[in-house]
């Protein structure tokens, strides 16, 4: 079985450093990078990616203006979005949907609910 590839996209490098390490782990190869921004740049480019963690508040763009945006690039319309926030505050989760997030988790990430959500990829 091939691995699956997740895009990581976080303005706090502690973040990524975690998931990062703890993804590897599990078998899934990772990109990471630091902005919504570059987020779109690398997903114009590279069409393996299987998933993109995005965490939806981030200075500049936020996750909310960022997944129409993803879901945009065509090659990207069916890459499976999950939505990190550290937020967790009634209503979070739906906000984050109707944006077009597939999934939704809170910081701090609990491993066994993001492996959970990651194998419907």
């Amino acid at each position: 079985m091939e691995k699956k590839k997740v895009l990581i996209v976080d303005d706090d490098s502690r973040n990524i450093f975690a998931l990062v390490n703890t993804l590897k782990a599990k078998s899934f190869d990772c990109l990471s990078c630091l902005s919504a921004e570059e987020a779109l740049k690398i997903l114009a480019k590279d069409n393996s990616i299987d998933a993109v963690l995005l965490d939806m508040m981030m200075p500049e763009m936020d996750g909310y203006e960022a997944i129409p945006l993803i879901k945009a690039i065509p090659s990207q319309e069916n890459t499976f979005v999950v939505a990190v926030t550290a937020q967790a505050m009634a209503g979070d989760k739906e906000k984050c949907l109707q944006a077009g997030a597939d999934a939704y988790i809170s910081k701090p990430v609990d491993v066994d609910k993001l492996l959970h959500i990651l194998g419907e990829i």
